[in-house]
């Protein structure tokens, strides 16, 4: 079903409004939590927590804050005032929000599965590929619709083989991930998504249609040898007890770099486009208005892909440190330092 994703909204904006997505979205949404009030059924321990408003407050003000100083930089840019307090207030209340849930005996995120290098280096690694992908997803389709005038039908089918490739290679991965653990994994499809970036800043506007299928299938492919294997690995070194705090940190942060990371490549794209285009203006070339402005907004587009190449290179770097966690070893470790502590202060006794 993922994989129609791509297509069929590519055929809901050709021949419809966009808002036609959500009204089909928001009656699907309505009646599966309906369905799942009644099917899903919760056979863990009931507990008596609380919600913290204020954490709440913290978190949004912080995150909020910080994705809109990206995203208005878009617009007014980087020496616009609004920019830099609205980072500013969101940097603050991000480090009240942490320093609020380290004190807390039950907190909304727990920033204590950071202990462990390997879950910190899984979600490094997690959230730059998550800022090239959502950003990814975002500079082809401008690039084929808005510069190209491909419809959004073929722009749909365009990405259609990429998200196949992630939903096939899944299983695959999973396998190959018993046999081979994750650094080489990682490793191989980082490089895969360093070199497709590469060839990604050098659009041109010759460039054909099955390249740029060619392309992101191939990107796509190095996407699914990374993000499985990266946040398994790093859930693998943690203690039973932090799984679900690991896996809520994992899916926030993805969430949130993806947001940021979108929201800062496109602002890239922006005043670059907007740099191009005063260099356009200011040369002796033979070229129009209309010209002026697709020829820059698509060196706006290469140079957002190109700062991708430095996320994707440190994300390399970082696999090579790369080990392979399992859990039942570290779970005896931290048992059995448990168990000297015990008895040190029984023998204290």
């Amino acid at each position: 079903m993922p994989a129609l994703g791509p297509l069929l909204s590519g055929f809901i904006l050709q021949y419809f409004e966009w808002r036609v997505l959500f009204y089909i979205v928001a009656p699907i949404a309505c009646l599966t939590m309906v369905i799942a009030s009644f099917v899903i059924r919760d056979k863990k321990e009931q507990t008596n927590i609380k919600l913290d408003i204020t954490s709440v407050i913290f978190s949004s003000l912080g995150f909020g804050g910080i994705l809109y100083g990206f995203s208005t930089a878009g617009d007014d840019g980087w020496n616009h005032s609004e920019v830099y307090i609205t980072i500013l207030v969101g940097l603050i209340a991000l480090i009240i929000f942490i320093m609020r849930q380290t004190k807390q005996e039950n907190p909304m995120l727990n920033f204590n599965v950071f202990k462990f290098p390997m879950y910190s280096l899984s979600i490094i690694i997690s959230m730059i590929i998550s800022m090239t992908l959502f950003s990814s997803m975002i500079l082809i389709p401008i690039y084929f619709i808005t510069l190209r005038g491909i419809s959004t039908m073929d722009a749909g089918l365009m990405m259609l083989p990429g998200v196949l490739i992630l939903s096939i290679m899944s299983p695959i991965v999973g396998k190959l991930f018993d046999k081979m653990g994750a650094r080489i994994l990682a490793v191989t499809g980082l490089f895969i998504i360093t070199v497709t970036s590469y060839y990604f800043s050098q659009l041109t506007l010759e460039t054909t249609y099955f390249q740029l299928i060619f392309l992101n299938t191939v990107r796509s492919l190095g996407i699914a040898l990374v993000m499985m294997p990266v946040a398994t690995n790093g859930l693998n070194q943690l203690p039973e007890r932090f799984y679900p705090h690991g896996t809520a940190m994992n899916n926030t942060m993805q969430q949130i770099s993806g947001a940021i990371g979108t929201a800062l490549l496109i602002t890239i794209m922006s005043i670059r486009t907007e740099v191009h285009a005063s260099a356009f203006e200011e040369s002796l070339l033979p070229v129009v208005d209309d010209q002026i402005i697709i020829l820059s907004m698509l060196e706006g587009i290469n140079d957002a892909f190109f700062v991708t190449i430095f996320f994707s290179v440190i994300a390399l770097i970082l696999a090579a440190f790369f080990k392979r966690s399992k859990p039942e070893e570290e779970i005896k470790k931290i048992n059995k330092v448990e168990n000297r502590g015990e008895s040190g202060l029984v023998s204290s006794k």
